[in-house]
C-alpha cells in the first residue's frame, strides 16, 4: 500500500488534485500496488465522482453530525466518498483525547491510519487496536537526502513488533525503491509519501519506482 499525502500545495488541489489522482490510478493499474490519494476535504467528492477511485482525507474533527460550524466530521467525509482518514500527522497533531474520540465515532467501513513519532505512542495506540499505524520521524519529513529507511531502519522493525497485528506504514523522506525495500524487510506493510511524489515534475516516475520496491515482498 502506498498512501500519497497531497498536502495543500497549489498544484495538489482543484484541477491539480484530479491530475495527480489520475497518475495514482495509472500507477496502481500498471503495478497492481494499491496507491491511495490522501487529499484535502475540498477535493474528496470531486475525485471520487470523476475518477471512481479510493480516496482518503487528510483530516477530520472529532465531532459527530450536529451543531458545529467550520468542522469536518468523519460522517461528512464518508458521505463525500472518503474511504479513510489520516490522523495525527506531524503537521496536524491532535490531542490524545481528540484522537480517541475520533476513532470512537468513525463510521462503519471507514479506514484510518494514526501517525506516531515514538515507541511510547506506538505502544499506546497498539493497545487500542487501531486499524493502521504510520511511523514518521518529524525531522525526516521532506528530507532531500535522508529517509526513515536510511536513518531509522531498526526503529521500523521495533515499531512493527510493537504494532503486532496492526499493519505499519513507514514514512518521512521515503523517495526510492531501496527505501521501500528496506521498510518492507523491516516489517512495514506499506509507505506514506508526499514530497517525493507531489513536488516532482513527473510524479509518475517516482511513484513507479516506489511501487517497484514491493515486487519482492
Amino acid at each position: 500500500m502506498i498512501l500519497v499525502n497531497f498536502k495543500i500545495y497549489k498544484k495538489t488541489f482543484g484541477e491539480g488534485a484530479i491530475k495527480l489522482a489520475k497518475i495514482c490510478q495509472e500507477v496502481m493499474a500498471e503495478t497492481k500496488i494499491p496507491v491511495i490519494p490522501v487529499v484535502s476535504a475540498t477535493d474528496v467528492y470531486r475525485i471520487t465522482k470523476e475518477l471512481g477511485m479510493e480516496v482518503w482525507a487528510q483530516h477530520a474533527d472529532p465531532h459527530e453530525a450536529g451543531r458545529w460550524t467550520g468542522k469536518i466530521s468523519p460522517l461528512q467525509l464518508q458521505a463525500a466518498g472518503a474511504k479513510g482518514i489520516l490522523i495525527n500527522h506531524s503537521e496536524d497533531k491532535l490531542p490524545k483525547g481528540s484522537i480517541l474520540k475520533l476513532l470512537k465515532i468513525l463510521p462503519e467501513g471507514c479506514q484510518s491510519v494514526v501517525c506516531v513519532r515514538s515507541k511510547a505512542q506506538a505502544e499506546f495506540w497498539a493497545k487500542r487496536k487501531v486499524k493502521l499505524m504510520a511511523y514518521e520521524p518529524p525531522e525526516l519529513i521532506a528530507s532531500q537526502d535522508r529517509s526513515v529507511a536510511t536513518e531509522k531502519s531498526e526503529m521500523i522493525r521495533t515499531m512493527a513488533k510493537i504494532c503486532g497485528q496492526t499493519p505499519l506504514l513507514a514514512g518521512a523522506g521515503v523517495k526510492s525503491r531501496r527505501d521501500v525495500e528496506v521498510a518492507i524487510a523491516q516489517g512495514a506493510k506499506g509507505i506514506l509519501v508526499a514530497s517525493a511524489v507531489v513536488e516532482s515534475e513527473d510524479p509518475k516516475k517516482p511513484l513507479l519506482e516506489l511501487a517497484g520496491g514491493f515486487r519482492n515482498s
